[in-house]
């Protein structure tokens, strides 16, 4: 028996749905039948490369196409809530590039929206499908490291705002700046191998010293940079867990720090301790991964090996995956990925009023 084919329309002709578009053609049973983007000569290119009958100028001619399964969203942040909830209504599943949406209100709108459809609302968190976050995910599930009572992660860049003066750096359009950007990112990441603990408050602050000056802006775009910036620039957040676990969270597009990009986390157990360092960022495809142990009272460390990320690949490959098997739709609903946006908000929020936040 062949695998069900599916019907997909990509929203947005930037890098993140190009993404989309080359992960969907690499898979035999996935047909692109329509893609939607404001860049004509983009619009068309794209077209011819992947074979879709169908271009749009708008996102609502696309959902509004009978032939479609699903759509994904690769467009701003203020624009993921109203394409998800036209498409769901239209019953068709959804991947939306993260953030879900501009805040949790938004956030759960989209939801909603999936569980009255009965449909899959999945976000591309491609980093919590890292080789070496897999790895050490297997490893912590194992119960190696023992109880889990302190973490730290960060995603840090030293050049990296993207395009000032564009909807990223515009409050209204985004949402927030890195700590909605690349920190939920970071976010994500570090409660999936935490094991989806409750967060139960945060204590944050945000800094924006150097957007506002024009530094920090991405090299070859800063010369370019014409708009404001309404965001922050940096982003910490002092997070409590449920059972008495703390994660420590930091974020940057623009810092006076090492030049090279990082991801990072690390974590501390009972019985063991974790450290994972992907200098380059994105670029580096494995990260430094070790652990640290003691067997019978002696130092035990070693350095686990790891298969390179396959990014926006793998999350396509879940999503369509998903797609086939409906037994698992009501467990993915974008519950979690809300979950992420709840937090966020307590964030800045807690950073606006200066005090730890709860949250519900």
């Amino acid at each position: 028996m062949s695998d069900p084919r599916f019907r997909v329309g990509v929203v947005g002709v930037g890098w993140a749905g190009q993404q989309h578009l080359a992960a969907y053609q690499a898979l035999p049973n996935v047909e692109i039948v329509a893609i939607a983007g404001q860049e004509a000569d983009m619009l068309v290119s794209l077209g011819e490369k992947h074979g879709a009958p169908h271009l749009f100028e708008s996102w609502e001619q696309l959902v509004e196409l009978p032939e479609l399964d699903a759509v994904s969203i690769a467009v701003p942040n203020f624009l993921h809530a109203p394409i998800a909830v036209a498409a769901l209504k239209r019953g068709l599943h959804v991947l939306s590039e993260k953030p879900l949406a501009r805040n949790g209100v938004e956030g759960r709108q989209m939801v909603d929206a999936a569980r009255s459809a009965g449909r899959v609302l999945d976000v591309a968190f491609n980093h919590r499908l890292r080789g070496d976050i897999q790895t050490l995910g297997e490893i912590i599930q194992s119960g190696e490291l023992g109880r889990l009572y302190y973490a730290k992660a960060s995603w840090m860049r030293r050049r990296g705002i993207p395009k000032i003066g564009s909807w990223f750096t515009n409050r209204e359009m985004a949402g927030g700046g890195p700590l909605a950007d690349i920190g939920v990112h970071v976010l994500d990441y570090a409660l999936f191998l935490l094991g989806e603990p409750k967060v139960e408050s945060v204590s944050a602050v945000t800094y924006a010293e150097l957007g506002p000056r024009n530094i920090g802006g991405m090299k070859w775009e800063t010369a370019q940079a014409k708009g404001g910036f309404e965001v922050e620039d940096f982003a910490s957040a002092f997070i409590r867990l449920e059972g008495g676990g703390t994660l420590v969270l930091e974020t940057s597009w623009a810092a006076f720090r090492n030049p090279t990009d990082l991801i990072d986390f690390s974590v501390l157990g009972t019985e063991g301790g974790a450290e994972l360092r992907a200098v380059g960022a994105t670029k580096a495809q494995v990260g430094d991964l070790h652990v640290y142990r003691d067997v019978d009272g002696e130092i035990a460390d070693y350095q686990p090996s790891a298969e390179p990320g396959r990014a926006h690949a793998a999350v396509v490959e879940n999503f369509v995956r998903l797609l086939g098997s409906p037994q698992e739709w009501p467990d993915n609903d974008g519950s979690q990925a809300l979950r992420r946006a709840e937090v966020i908000d307590a964030c800045y929020r807690s950073a606006a009023e200066k005090r730890e936040v709860a949250v519900a």
